[in-house]
């Protein structure tokens, strides 16, 4: 496992019709949309959007496990806060924090484990160096 120099990375999401269930609020699965928007972010803000990483890097990353606490519903017209930070690197598995809130209430709480697979492949290989420094690992 690496030592991390990481800060958070969140955006504002707007909770619309086409994301609630009858009743007006958000369903179970777009959380998990709006997170990985997040995670999305984070890698944009450190310089790799998917043609960066598909070219350069030869590599994709992809959802691994989720682990996913559901505190409160959110609901239609809410606008939201999701956040990423990625908590650990170990060769090519990510584990990110995320949360989603509705001003200060904290309304879900995940851990994601995201691998690095080859573009070729798509098996598991290594995040090159030159890139966990982009992403802020301490080597």
């Amino acid at each position: 496992m690496t030592n991390l120099k990481n800060k958070i990375t969140t955006l504002s999401c707007r909770v619309y019709y086409e994301d609630t269930d009858a009743g007006g609020v958000v369903y179970h699965a777009n959380y998990l949309r709006f997170m990985e928007r997040a995670r999305s972010e984070w890698l944009r803000e450190r310089g790799f959007d998917p043609h960066t990483l598909k070219e350069q890097y030869q590599l994709l990353f992809v959802v691994r496990s989720i682990e996913i606490k559901y505190l409160a519903p959110a609901i239609l017209a809410d606008l939201l806060t999701v956040g990423a930070e990625l908590v650990s690197l170990d060769r090519g598995l990510l584990t990110f924090d995320q949360r989603v809130w509705r001003g200060d209430q904290e309304l879900s709480r995940a851990l994601v484990r995201v691998v690095s697979v080859s573009t070729e492949t798509f098996k598991s290989i290594n995040v090159p160096d030159s890139m966990k420094q982009a992403l802020g690992v301490i080597l």
